[in-house]
């Protein structure tokens, strides 16, 4: 029989949502994590305005003349 508490540890019995710092797999959890916020966020953006993230910040500018 397995509790809750079991499945959220990794077979070191180290927590995997612990927060970690360095290169370890926890720390790797959270990158992919914040990764998806990220990704999530551009295409928001990018749905949203109707630009591309660079352009929505006046990062990249029209560099043609055609609109």
């Amino acid at each position: 029989m397995t509790t809750s508490t079991n499945k959220a540890l990794e077979y070191n019995n180290k927590d995997r949502n612990d927060w970690k710092w360095g290169f370890t797999p926890q720390a790797e959890i959270w990158n992919g994590r914040f990764a998806m916020l990220g990704f999530v966020a551009a295409l928001l953006t990018e749905f949203l305005s109707g630009e591309g993230v660079l352009h929505f910040y006046n990062i990249m500018h029209y560099t043609s003349s055609v609109r």
